[in-house]
């Protein structure tokens, strides 16, 4: 699937994204306009930021998989 299909199906999503360089990001795909992604991506504290990456920076984005079920512990005998 091109990339800028993918794009359009995350949106509202929490993904991670891989970028050209090598590194990676993570946060909600928030819209797809003009060529780039947005993404707000969490700094520190209770501070987040909404920061764009242009489609020929990304090499892909992925959904973020669901939790696996809750663990429950089992009683020692």
């Amino acid at each position: 699937m091109p990339i800028q299909q993918k794009a359009y199906a995350l949106v509202g999503r929490p993904v991670g994204i891989s970028l050209m360089d090598g590194t990676g990001v993570s946060g909600i795909l928030c819209n797809v306009q003009g060529g780039s992604i947005y993404v707000i991506e969490y700094l520190y504290h209770t501070q987040f930021a909404t920061k764009h990456y242009t489609f020929n920076q990304v090499r892909d984005i992925l959904p973020y998989p669901h939790c696996p079920q809750p663990y429950t512990p089992q009683p020692l005998y």
